[in-house]
């Protein structure tokens, strides 16, 4: 784990990063609107004194990641989150999934802590816009990563496939910096369990004397 401020916590405080927070915040308040509970969970750092959080809803809110920037209240691997399954009524990843190694095994682990109808909240930057291409050119030019610290952009449709396939049904998706950015809320889904009815165990045929035998034994005896 780093101590020291980070190359992206620094971009943040740039008029770019600036005004990138000042998007996201704008519609932070009506996402979270509807989230309620007693947890919400950051994982990753944007942003000193967490702007994403401040109109959140819930009764605590907790920012926890790899590196003690500003606002980060815990410490912890982004993929092993040390709180228990089922736990956490709301995960909000802003950008997390697009600086760490492998953002699958993130989310995953977001599902995990997530407790039944949670909500799972993520910022990304559309990869097939304009700010996407500065990245991919970037890499090709080989130039530091825009913004500082990413690995790869994740397209909206990438972050659909695989929330479904974590069980988490897509709510909403809501677009900023003219689709440059989104933000996508989901619910994780409820498993109902169906009651399997007991098999009913095959009755055992009763014999019965046919008639012509029967009438067979009258016949002797007369």
């Amino acid at each position: 784990m780093q101590s020291s401020r980070t190359p992206t916590a620094a971009w943040l405080d740039t008029p770019l990063g600036q005004r990138v927070l000042r998007a996201e915040s704008a519609l932070a308040g009506p996402v979270l609107d509807d989230v309620f509970g007693f947890e919400l969970l950051q994982v990753g750092s944007w942003g000193s004194e967490g702007p994403l959080l401040r109109t959140a809803r819930t009764q605590h809110r907790t920012v926890v990641a790899a590196w003690n920037d500003p606002g980060v209240t815990l410490c912890a691997a982004l993929d092993a989150l040390p709180f228990p399954a089922d736990s956490i009524d709301a995960v909000l990843l802003p950008h997390t999934l697009e600086w760490v190694e492998d953002p699958y095994a993130v989310l995953r682990e977001a599902e995990r802590v997530l407790c039944a109808e949670g909500c799972l909240l993520i910022c990304g930057f559309n990869p097939w816009s304009a700010w996407g291409l500065r990245c991919g050119f970037g890499r090709l030019l080989r130039r530091p990563p825009f913004p500082p610290g990413t690995r790869r952009l994740l397209s909206e449709r990438r972050l659909r496939d695989w929330v479904a396939l974590l069980g988490f049904d897509v709510d909403r998706v809501h677009g900023y910096l003219g689709r440059s950015g989104y933000w996508l809320k989901a619910r994780k889904r409820v498993v109902t369990l169906t009651p399997v009815k007991p098999r009913r165990r095959a009755r055992r045929p009763v014999l019965v004397a046919a008639p012509e035998a029967r009438s067979q034994v009258a016949n002797v005896r007369r």
